[in-house]
């Protein structure tokens, strides 16, 4: 049987975008990530973690 990797930390990954959307100079960019950033953390508090990350993976690319 194959070991599933560990899903990362939802909350240290928040922290992890929302430093880089701190650092981000404003515009589009910052505000489309924020939306996303945004659509995380209501899915942090409705527990659906795997949602929360998808978010958080498309916030940091729209900064990127």
């Amino acid at each position: 049987m194959e070991a599933k990797a560990p899903m990362p930390n939802t909350t240290e990954k928040m922290k992890s975008v929302k430093a880089l959307w701190d650092k981000a100079v404003a515009g589009p960019k910052k505000e489309a990530a924020m939306k996303h950033y945004r659509a995380a953390e209501k899915a942090q508090a409705a527990k659906n973690d795997a949602e929360c990350l998808r978010a958080l993976d498309a916030a940091k690319l729209a900064l990127a």
